[in-house]
């Protein structure tokens, strides 16, 4: 095979890994690239490498994702390979049967490969809406704002760091095992995100604070020296959190992602960016950015409206380069600083 063929295969089977690792859309696979690989080639090398890095990948035989989703996966591969070549791929139908024999537990796991080489596993809801709330999936803006952070760590160095509406946790996680804050608080209402909150914190090799006062016993405390910051998963309900249980957090910066989805949502994100402007630290306010999909311009625009009724100036943060996350292309996503 000749360098440039070589090059290829790896970047086709890089995408494969990564999109199959973070169970994305079967749609946003590179099919066509694995079809005209597939034509050129008469041996089974690249179908059997895909699978050992999908399917059989350490991370999914850990870790693995939903059921449904690894036929769907093994489904469109034989049919990829039974459309170029008559001869069946006994491995492919050996996995195919080890799925099918699987059950499907309600939580399922994605995984997200980090330019340092280590990874992030989550475990998440089966369904988008589950238990009454949204924040047990991965949105794509969290992935985005991951992504910028990674690219901005001197921003988060030494920091505290409080996350609103964590979610799943993957922001956040990127954040500690990648830039260094001297602590990061996740936060959300929702009592069972909460409790997958603390549980995607402990999957992931970092060890919980039980409490704010814990979290602020040692602001001595050196990342520099540390292996990992000090973390903790507290309950904050937008609507009813006061300044000084915002305060108590002694937050230096302060982020949400895709937390703009209703106008309900947007005018409650408002009210505590207000509380939180009130939280001085060393005589200075924490910094605050929050990206979000823009899915409806109406609620950009609210938002934005709202800020400046508030008083909050605001600007937007040019777009970064590296692209380490398998989002969808065609997500139109932005990152606003917000001058508390």
């Amino acid at each position: 095979m000749a360098p440039e063929e070589i090059a290829e295969a790896a970047v086709l089977l890089q995408s494969f890994e990564r999109r199959f690792l973070a169970a994305r859309a079967l749609s946003s696979f590179p099919w066509q690239s694995l079809e005209e690989k597939l034509r050129d080639s008469s041996g089974p090398e690249l179908l059997l490498d895909i699978l050992q890095k999908t399917v059989k990948h350490p991370l999914c035989m850990k870790h693995p994702p939903s059921v449904k989703y690894a036929w769907s996966f093994l489904s469109e591969l034989i049919r990829k390979h039974e459309a170029i070549h008559t001869e069946p791929l006994d491995e492919l139908y050996e996995a195919l049967a080890e799925v099918l024999t699987a059950e499907e537990p309600t939580q399922c796991h994605r995984s997200y490969l980090l330019p340092s080489g280590v990874s992030i596993t989550l475990c998440e809801s089966t369904a988008i809406i589950s238990h009454g709330t949204t924040g047990l999936v991965t949105w794509n803006a969290a992935l985005y704002l991951a992504e910028w952070a990674m690219e901005n760590p001197a921003g988060f160095a030494h920091r505290t760091v409080l996350e609103l509406g964590s979610g799943a946790g993957l922001t956040g996680l990127a954040i500690c095992k990648m830039c260094r804050p001297r602590a990061y608080v996740f936060s959300d209402c929702h009592s069972r995100v909460l409790e997958q909150l603390q549980g995607n914190v402990l999957l992931n090799g970092l060890s919980l604070e039980p409490n704010v006062a814990a979290l602020a016993q040692h602001p001595e405390h050196d990342t520099a020296d540390a292996e990992s910051p000090r973390v903790t998963v507290a309950r904050v309900d937008w609507d009813v959190v006061t300044v000084p249980q915002l305060a108590a957090f002694q937050p230096d910066i302060v982020i949400a992602a895709d937390v703009l989805y209703c106008p309900e949502t947007v005018l409650s994100l408002v009210g505590v960016l207000q509380k939180l402007s009130a939280c001085q630290k060393d005589q200075r306010v924490p910094d605050a950015y929050v990206a979000f999909t823009i899915r409806n311009p109406e609620t950009r625009q609210l938002f934005t409206t709202e800020l400046g009724r508030a008083g909050i100036l605001w600007e937007e943060v040019p777009r970064h380069d590296q692209k380490l996350f398998p989002y969808e292309e065609h997500s139109e996503m932005a990152i606003l600083k917000l001058m508390l």
